[in-house]
Order: structure tokens, then C-alpha cells, then sequence
């Protein structure tokens, strides 16, 4: 999808602010932990490029979800270590190989398909995956991650690291976590050679549950300013939400009492309303569900009225603006915030799918 430069919506997003939040975690952890700063899914919708760049110098590594991911970052000039996440398609060893990309290998069906294949592995990095309880990719046994810790030895291939990933780690309940924690420490001594890198902190185990920190850690959500809890947990220290969503009123009208807004007329003006439109919709991922929310103008809430369309929704106002008037859908104006976790709570879901879901329609502007 093409960006819509000549339209006023956009996302502003502070690259300083991304940078900032990276210090205050590493203020809190030992100094021989490395960071590996997740930018998947375009770094959580604020750019993989550009927010890389920024960081590089600060971080270790860069943990990305597919092999096209990784490629973007070394096509963009990134030279620091990239780990795929996920599961790659075997066509992809060769590609990882030269760019100097690290796989992950969760199963001994995949690294069957693999060594078929009879691919030269030398020199390439794999890191192993245990399924402590996620439930979702990886070794469930001691036994089988060191089956294919030796198998990939003998191809010649470096096993360079081994994870996990919580499930409940930006809960208030410990139980799951401490069992999953608990498992992922037997398998661990169960092996005859632990990989170098052990890491099974994700955001919220760095923040809740520091003392479990290994070797390394794997910051995502919250290099981006966003509590991977929502509101279930307090923010240890602070950080500062990178990214803010920006418009304009593009068109204001006074409506009479008992006119129809949007479709389904699912809005009716209970007397003399001014009502604005706001060029962001559906499209941009601003979803209908936000209806009865509201935006920012001078300072004031103004709710949603009418269904959000794919291009537009409509806002009721306290009085007349003029065309051109900024809009804030996600940041301040005034004394008045809206954030990412607040478009979750009415969304019913999670600050990364907010943030997640902007999508390329929307410009992304970098701030310094």
C-alpha cells in the first residue's frame, strides 16, 4: 500500500523517545546482558528501518519474524546480528547464510526437512526454541533439543543461542510463569552443552521479573513506550510512548436536529450539532470499533459519532473550527492524553495490535 503524503494524517514517531526507553532498561539490567530489540512487524508499525538505524549503536542484536524481515535490515545497511524468530522455510538457508542471518529451529521435523536438503550449514547460526508452555513453536524435551543441537554441530552449523517465551509474564499471577521459568531451567540442565546465548526475557519479564534475567533479553513493546500489561501492572520506571497519530479537520458542518450520520445511520443529532470529518478511516487502521471513542481538538474530547468508514469518520464538536484544525486520535493536546493502551481498553484488545494495525496508508514522520 502507498503512503498518503498528501494528506494530513500521519504518525509522528520519536526516535529519541525509542532510544531513551532502551537506556532506562538497560539501566536496570547486569552489564553482560545483551539487548536484542524485536522490530518485527515493521518494528510494531514505527518503521523497521528507521527505528533501527536510530538504535543500532544501542543494542545488540535485532530479532525479526521472517527471513524477509531480516533481509530489509540488511538491505537498509544494518550489520548487527539479526535472529529470525519464527519457523523459516528451508528455501531460506541460503539466503541467511550470506547475510549473515541467525535461524531458529523448533523441531527435529523441520531440521529432518533441513539436512535433506543436504544445504552446506557451515558457518550459519541457528539459536534452539523450548516450548516451556507457550504452547506454540519448540523442543518440548531436553532429550530433543540436544538431538538437534548435535545434529546441527555436525553439519557444521553454530549453535549460538537457546530460548523461550512467557506466556502470562505481564500478569499479576506469577503461578504460570514460575512453572514455565521452572521447565525451561530443568531442560536447560539436562543439556551436556548450553548454547552461549540463553535468553527468555521478552518486555514484561524484564520489567516484572527481572531476577530471571539470563544472558540476554529480547525488548519489544516496551522500547516503543507501550506497558506490555495495559493496565493490569505499573510501569516500574518510566518511558515515553514513541508514537503519535495526527490529522486535521478536513470538513465542518452544522447539522440539525434529528439528521442522520454515516452509514447505517447509526448517529442521530439530538439537536444542533457541529460536525467535523476527519480524513483516517478503517483503511489506515483506525477500525470501526471506534466508534464512541473520541479525538482531540484544542485540548477537548470529541467523541465518534456515526460508523467509522474506510477513509473517514466524523467527530462532534463543541463549536465551528476551520478547516486545517489538528486533530490527535493517539498523544496530547492540552492538558489531554490518549494513548495506545487507551484505544486498546475500547478496541478490547492489546496496545501492540493498536499500533500494529496503523498501516502503510499512513505516513510515518521521525523525530529526533
Amino acid at each position: 500500500m502507498k503512503a498518503s503524503l498528501h494528506r494530513p494524517s500521519k504518525a509522528v514517531v520519536d526516535l529519541s523517545a525509542i532510544a531513551f526507553n532502551i537506556q532506562q532498561v538497560a539501566a536496570h539490567l547486569p552489564d553482560s546482558a545483551e539487548k536484542w530489540a524485536v522490530v518485527k512487524a515493521d518494528a510494531y508499525g514505527h518503521g523497521a528501518v528507521a527505528v533501527s538505524r536510530h538504535i543500532e549503536p544501542l543494542v545488540d542484536g535485532f530479532c525479526v519474524s521472517n527471513i524477509d524481515e531480516a533481509l530489509e535490515l540488511r538491505t537498509a545497511g544494518l550489520t548487527k546480528k539479526i535472529l529470525i524468530l519464527g519457523i523459516s522455510e528451508t528455501d531460506a538457508v541460503s539466503l541467511a547464510l550470506g547475510n549473515e542471518i541467525s535461524l531458529t529451529v523448533a523441531s527435529l521435523e523441520w531440521l529432518d526437512l533441513l539436512l535433506a536438503r543436504q544445504a552446506d550449514l557451515t558457518g550459519l547460526s541457528f539459536h534452539i526454541k523450548i516450548d516451556s508452555g507457550m504452547g506454540r513453536i519448540g523442543f518440548r524435551s531436553g532429550q530433543e533439543a540436544e538431538e538437534a543441537i548435535r545434529r546441527l554441530q555436525a553439519a557444521g552449523a553454530l549453535v549460538e543461542g537457546i530460548f523461550t517465551h512467557f506466556a502470562t509474564a505481564d500478569e499479576a499471577d506469577d503461578s504460570k510463569f514460575d512453572r514455565q521459568l521452572a521447565r525451561f531451567e530443568a531442560i536447560l540442565q539436562q543439556l551436556e552443552t548450553v548454547p552461549p546465548l540463553v535468553h527468555a526475557s521478552n518486555s514484561a519479564t524484564v520489567l516484572w521479573h527481572s531476577q530471571t534475567v539470563m544472558n540476554a533479553v529480547r525488548l519489544g513493546d516496551i522500547i516503543y513506550g507501550l506497558n506490555p500489561s495495559g493496565t493490569v501492572l505499573e510501569l516500574p520506571y518510566d518511558i515515553k510512548p514513541a508514537l503519535s497519530l495526527h490529522s486535521q479537520l478536513a470538513h465542518v458542518k452544522e447539522l440539525e436536529a434529528g439528521a442522520d450520520v454515516g452509514y447505517g445511520a447509526t448517529y442521530t443529532s439530538a439537536s444542533r450539532q457541529f460536525i467535523g470529518t476527519i480524513p483516517l478511516g478503517y483503511a489506515d487502521g483506525w477500525t470501526r470499533d471506534m466508534q464512541g471513542f473520541d479525538v482531540l481538538i484544542d485540548g477537548q474530547r470529541c467523541p465518534i459519532v456515526g460508523r467509522v468508514s474506510m477513509d473517514q469518520l466524523t467527530v462532534r464538536l463543541p463549536r465551528s473550527y476551520p478547516l486545517g484544525t489538528p486533530v490527535v486520535l493517539i498523544g496530547q493536546s492540552g492538558a489531554e492524553m490518549i494513548t495506545a493502551t487507551d484505544v486498546a481498553v475500547q478496541r478490547g484488545t492489546i496496545n501492540y495490535e493498536v499500533v500494529c494495525l496503523l498501516s502503510d496508508r499512513v505516513p510515518r514522520v521521525y523525530r529526533e
